[in-house]
């Protein structure tokens, strides 16, 4: 006999989910113009490896640690960024540096940790990714869209932590392509596949019901009562869902359900970057970028409401060769993804309900190593964030001329993610209860206060 469990692994492998009711779209739809208008959304720029800030944000020309490349102005007063980065710096009126970051971490599995959570691995506390805690704090509860999106493999290796599975992240391997796991199965032309999903449904929802009523009473009196409208129905529904917060089954349930609204909802297109002009899609440097093809998707999910996107550019572990592998490698591709991402996020008046931090595990040594690179550095180093509340064009902190140590105000890793969460209208001190049933505030620190 199929037992719930058999027959879910079954519906998971053929399709992932639940096709939701003609009724539901309508409401997300409806609901879409409001969710783009209101939303917050974080984006993360994920620098995988260590990025030398050294030859991006902090230069120092004229030192023996200064490297090969000049500084240039930008459209901030004041503030000067590498020569390689020319279409960000039209754009740095619109962010900000925070030069004086230290973290002292030097290990690239505990700095990512570190820098997508806001603090140190625990074997005994599960941290959540910076992603999961703001979906769980401003993502729509009739989103249509997985709040949290990752594109590239990054916000998947963190996970959500004790937030639990309703905000892991929805990973998108490539930006350039529709993720696979939304492809509805092959079950024969698209009117046959379609007709087969919703039976499917229906079975699935006739498992689910079965089995919601046996521990949820609530829902069965609810459902019983035919005379009453589908909006009381449903009210009462999400009442005893609400209840039962924190349950594996429905938290499964919901997972499920969202996932099956991508399988058929025309929502789907919105991971199909190739579809946008061919104007845009080169200005982020083209379809072989697949970092700027990350910002385009991101640009596009915001948009719809999506509450964190993370988008992953790897290569920047440089010990050697450094500055040729910046200037004809990652240099232009984050430029273009990065500078176009906040060059479209303002002109579609979507920058100040969205902020943005660039951001790696850490930054790479003043010092230029026998091998011509860079390594391991965590003592002092510069991240990038703007949007929403944050003010565009300061640099704050500085470190010493050659770059060894911090001149100025020094910021802790918990103060970074105090000014994200400020950043987008989080109370920073807003607690959360850890997988040990601990109440802890989502920052370890205080907002920076010339930025927010």
């Amino acid at each position: 006999m199929m037992n719930r469990r058999h027959f879910l692994s079954h519906v998971a492998g053929a399709s992932a989910v639940a096709v939701p009711g003609l009724s539901f779209l309508q409401h997300l739809r409806a609901q879409a113009p409001k969710l783009k208008k209101e939303s917050k959304s974080l984006i993360i720029l994920w620098m995988g490896g260590g990025p030398s800030h050294m030859d991006l944000w902090d230069l120092k020309p004229g030192e023996s640690t200064g490297g090969e490349f000049k500084p240039v102005s930008t459209s901030a007063g004041g503030v000067q960024i590498s020569e390689i980065l020319p279409e960000t710096a039209k754009q740095f009126k619109h962010l900000s540096i925070i030069r004086s970051l230290v973290t002292n971490e030097g290990s690239h599995d505990r700095g990512t940790v570190l820098m997508n959570t806001g603090r140190m691995p625990n074997p005994v506390v599960q941290f959540p990714a910076i992603g999961a805690v703001t979906a769980s704090q401003v993502a729509p509860k009739d989103l249509p869209l997985p709040a949290f999106i990752g594109i590239g493999g990054t916000a998947q290796r963190i996970g959500p932590g004790f937030m639990g599975m309703q905000f892991a992240p929805f990973t998108v391997q490539n930006a350039g392509q529709p993720p696979q796991n939304i492809k509805a199965p092959g079950l024969g032309d698209d009117k046959t596949t379609m007709e087969r999903l919703q039976r499917r449904l229906r079975l699935f929802s006739g498992v689910e019901d079965t089995f919601n009523e046996g521990s949820l009473p609530h829902m069965k009196s609810a459902k019983s009562r035919s005379t009453e409208s589908l909006r009381r129905q449903a009210e009462a529904e999400e009442a005893a869902m609400r209840e039962a917060a924190g349950s594996p089954a429905q938290a499964h349930a919901a997972i499920y359900k969202k996932a099956f609204d991508l399988t058929v909802s025309p929502l789907r297109t919105v991971f199909e970057v190739s579809k946008e002009p061919t104007s845009v899609i080169d200005a982020y440097g083209g379809r072989q970028n697949g970092f700027g093809m990350g910002c385009l998707l991101a640009r596009k999910l915001v948009e719809k409401g999506v509450s964190c996107v993370e988008v992953d550019l790897g290569g920047w572990d440089n010990h050697a060769g450094i500055f040729n592998t910046l200037r004809t490698g990652n240099g232009p591709r984050l430029d273009k993804g990065m500078g176009n991402l906040v060059k479209e996020l303002v002109e579609r008046s979507l920058w100040k309900n969205t902020v943005i931090v660039w951001m790696g595990e850490f930054g790479r040594t003043p010092r230029i190593n026998q091998n011509g690179g860079r390594d391991h550095w965590g003592r002092c180093w510069s991240v990038v964030v703007g949007g929403g509340a944050i003010k565009g064009g300061v640099a704050h902190g500085s470190t010493s001329k050659d770059g060894m140590d911090v001149d100025k105000d020094p910021v802790r890793i918990g103060d970074l993610f105090a000014t994200l969460y400020k950043g987008l209208g989080i109370d920073p001190t807003t607690k959360v209860r850890d997988n040990l049933g601990r109440p802890l505030e989502i920052a370890e620190g205080k907002p920076v206060s010339t930025l927010v």
